[in-house]
């Protein structure tokens, strides 16, 4: 009879554990973290700012509101990951590069967006494409391919 892991989708501890995997897994962190952190100043800086129209219009907030919110969860996905969660590897991977191109778009092409806050999203962009960078590269996903 084969016993069953009480977490199948979590990957081994020594794997985790690596020294490359612990590097690549910080960096995620630290740079998810300034994504989360710079997403909750931005949505401070909306709040001061919100009696100008020019700085602030409805679309800057609901903006400003997805971004923080999915910073959220790509920090959750990140500790979790770190962990040593397969599905948070699988969700973070995946919410960065749809908040990526999401941040692509909302710079490329003209609309409601001022300045500051394009400006603040590329910032924003080049974090998530250092986490894309990451947690996309050969150790990574050796470490958390399915076995």
């Amino acid at each position: 009879m084969n016993a069953r892991s009480a977490h199948p989708t979590a990957v081994p501890v020594e794997a985790v554990r690596h020294p490359r995997s612990v590097t690549a897994l910080r960096g995620v962190r630290l740079l998810v973290g300034g994504y989360l952190a710079l997403s909750v100043l931005t949505l401070v800086a909306i709040y001061l700012l919100r009696g100008d129209a020019a700085a602030v219009n409805d679309a800057v907030w609901v903006r400003a509101g997805i971004v923080a919110v999915s910073a959220l969860l790509t920090f959750v996905f990140a500790v979790r990951a770190a962990r040593g969660s397969r599905g948070a590897y699988r969700r973070l991977r995946i919410v960065a590069a749809v908040m990526t191109a999401a941040i692509a778009v909302i710079i490329a092409v003209p609309g409601p967006f001022p300045l500051w806050l394009k400006i603040e999203q590329g910032v924003c962009g080049l974090a998530l494409l250092g986490v894309l960078v990451l947690a996309n590269g050969r150790h990574l996903r050796g470490v958390f391919a399915a076995r």
